[in-house]
């Protein structure tokens, strides 16, 4: 039995858009990297980028559950001496409202060139509006 790779270029990826209103963080992301990963495909192949590109819109109103709020801290540091950053989840969806999904979804995904190649076909919009209609994404539920 021979083993059949299908090159990048000629895999079949389509557009698909996850509404977040409402939903659970982790749950949104976790539907989100395998669709970009590629895992619900039959030649799904994990040294290749044949995913699909996801639009994630609404996710300014995720919703985490517990006292995660406030207690779910994100850290960044600056470069400099003692330039450690702070903030917790509710700071950080009035900042950037779609930047908590966004880390999400990239710890859940490769780390290195792939991961890196596969985060760009995530597309993370904080209102319910989207600038890619045209490429007719099908809407997906949780």
């Amino acid at each position: 039995m021979k083993t059949e790779f299908v090159k990048p270029a000629e895999a079949e990826r389509k557009w698909f858009v996850l509404d977040a209103q409402g939903k659970i963080l982790g749950r949104v992301a976790a539907r989100a990297a395998s669709i970009v990963r590629g895992k619900e495909k039959t030649l799904y192949t994990p040294h290749q980028e044949v995913g699909d590109f996801v639009v994630v819109i609404n996710a300014d109103k995720i919703a985490v559950s517990g006292r995660k709020a406030q207690n779910k801290m994100y850290h960044r540091h600056t470069g400099y001496v003692g330039g450690l950053k702070s903030q917790n989840f509710q700071a950080l969806i009035a900042r950037h409202p779609g930047s908590p999904l966004e880390l999400a979804i990239k710890g859940m995904l490769p780390k290195g060139p792939l991961g890196r190649k596969l985060l760009k076909n995530v597309k993370v919009y904080a209102g319910g509006r989207h600038p890619h209609e045209a490429q007719n994404p099908q809407a997906i539920e949780l």
